[in-house]
C-alpha cells in the first residue's frame, strides 16, 4: 500500500520550522511550488508534479494545496495536514492561486522564485493579479531546512542505500563480454526495485568507457566488450530519499594507469570522508580532497566539487531540485550533524588514467558513516 511516510509529529516539526523561518524573514504567507518543498511539508508523492502544485503556508491557519482538481483522490489519500483547492484544466494554476491569495491584501508573500515549479508565465500572471511589490524570494527556505535529516529521514536514507547496493551488485554481475547495455540496465533497475526502491529522480547512469566523461548520459543499444570499462552511477530511492553511489567496472583486466589512479581516487575519497565533521566548511572538505590530488602530482586537476548534499529528489534530479549544494572550493556551507552527502572521487581525462568511486555518507554523532557499502574496487569482471 502506498502511504504518506511521515508521522504527524515529523510533519508538525517541519511546519513549525517553516513558520519560524518565515517570521524571521517577515513573511506573512509563503507559497511553495517546488515538488521537494510540497513533499517535505505534506508527504505528497505522485507523478502529478508535472503540473503546477502550489502550497500556501500562512503564519496562522491551515495550509492550502492548489493543483488540478483531478488529483483530489490522491491528495485525500496522502495529505492530512492541508486543505485541497483544486482547479479545472480550463483555468491556470496561477489564476486559481491568485484567487486563494486574494483575501491577503497587504500581506508580504514569499515565493520560490528559483524553482521550475513556478514558471515565468505563472509569475507574470500572479504579478498582474496581485502586484509584485509585496513579494519576497523564499527559494532557500525549505532547502535549508532539508539539509539536516531527522531520525525518520535517516531511516529512509538507509533503506535507499540498501537498494543502491543491490542495484550495484546486480549491474556488476550482469556486466561481461558481449553483454547488451540495456540488459545490464534492466538487471540493475530490477534489483533496486526488488530491494525496495521507487523510481529515482534520474538514472541509473550506465555507459561504456568511451563515454566515461559524459556525466549525465546512460545506456545505449551497444554491447560491452572485454578490455573495456563501464561507468556505473545510480541511486536507490525510497519515499523520494536518494542514496547515490558510483563505480568504474573493468572487463577482463585493468590498465596499469587506471590501477594507479584508483589508489589516488580512494585516498582522496578517504580524505574527504574523514573531513566531514560538524562545524567545518564545505571548502575545507574540498581542500582535503584536493590535497591528495596535488600530492599525487596533479595540481592542475580540479573538479567543480567532491560531493553534494542529497535527500529528497523528484525527476529529473536526485539533487533536491534544479541546483546542487556542493562541497566546492569556494563554499562556506557549514557542516552539521544529520547532513547526507554524495561523496565523489572522480578522475577522467587526467592523461594518467581514469577511476571513479562515490558513496552516500551520513554525518552522524560519531562522525561520518558510509551508507552505501559495495566494495570500492578496482572491480574486474
Amino acid at each position: 500500500m502506498f502511504r504518506n511516510p511521515f508521522s504527524d509529529g515529523e510533519l508538525a516539526r517541519r511546519f513549525a520550522a517553516v513558520r519560524e523561518a518565515m517570521a524571521a524573514g517577515a513573511i506573512d504567507t509563503a507559497v511553495f511550488s517546488a515538488p521537494e518543498s510540497v513533499f517535505y511539508l505534506t508527504g505528497l508523492d505522485h507523478w502529478g508534479y508535472f503540473a503546477p502544485h502550489h502550497l500556501i503556508v500562512p503564519q496562522t491557519g491551515e495550509m492550502v494545496l492548489v493543483t488540478r482538481a483531478m488529483e483530489r483522490v490522491t491528495i485525500a489519500n496522502q495529505v492530512r495536514n492541508a486543505r485541497f483547492s483544486g482547479h479545472s484544466d480550463s483555468v491556470t494554476a496561477a489564476s486559481h492561486l491568485a484567487r486563494e491569495l486574494g483575501p491577503l491584501a497587504g500581506a508580504r508573500i514569499g515565493l520560490e522564485a528559483q524553482t521550475s515549479g513556478l514558471t515565468f508565465a505563472a509569475g507574470r500572471e500572479l504579478a498582474a493579479a496581485l502586484g509584485a511589490d509585496r513579494w519576497a524570494d523564499v527559494s532557500d527556505l525549505t532547502a535549508g531546512l532539508r539539509q539536516v535529516k531527522s531520525a525518520e529521514e535517516q531511516m529512509l536514507m538507509r533503506a535507499a542505500a540498501r537498494a543502491s547496493d543491490a542495484g550495484t551488485a546486480a549491474a556488476i554481475a550482469a556486466i561481461g563480454d558481449g553483454a547488451p547495455e540495456a540488459e545490464v540496465a534492466a538487471e540493475c533497475t530490477a534489483a533496486m526495485i526488488r530491494a525496495g526502491s521507487n523510481p529515482p529522480g534520474f538514472g541509473p547512469f550506465l555507459r561504456p568507457g568511451e563515454r566515461i566523461a559524459e556525466e549525465h548520459t546512460t545506456w545505449g543499444d551497444g554491447r560491452y566488450r572485454a578490455g573495456g570499462r563501464v561507468m556505473l552511477e545510480l541511486a536507490g530511492c525510497v519515499c523520494r530519499y536518494h542514496a547515490p553511489m558510483g563505480r568504474l567496472i573493468h572487463l577482463g583486466h585493468i590498465r596499469d594507469e587506471d590501477a594507479a589512479m584508483a589508489e589516488v581516487a580512494k585516498r582522496a575519497f578517504g580524505a574527504a570522508l574523514a573531513g566531514l565533521r560538524p562545524g567545518r566548511r564545505a571548502r575545507e572538505v574540498y581542500a582535503d580532497w584536493q590535497a591528495v590530488v596535488d600530492a599525487a602530482g596533479m595540481p592542475h586537476y580540479r573538479r567543480h566539487h567532491c560531493g553534494y548534499l542529497v535527500g529528497i529528489g523528484f525527476p529529473p534530479s536526485w539533487t533536491g531540485g534544479n541546483t546542487v549544494t556542493g562541497l566546492r572550493h569556494d563554499s562556506d556551507l557549514e557542516l552539521r550533524e544529520g547532513m547526507c552527502f554524495h561523496l565523489l572521487s572522480w578522475f577522467t581525462e587526467t592523461g594518467r588514467g581514469d577511476f571513479f568511486v562515490s558513496n552516500t555518507a551520513l554525518l552522524g554523532p560519531g562522525g561520518p558513516e558510509l551508507l552505501t557499502t559495495a566494495p570500492m574496487g578496482p572491480t574486474v569482471v
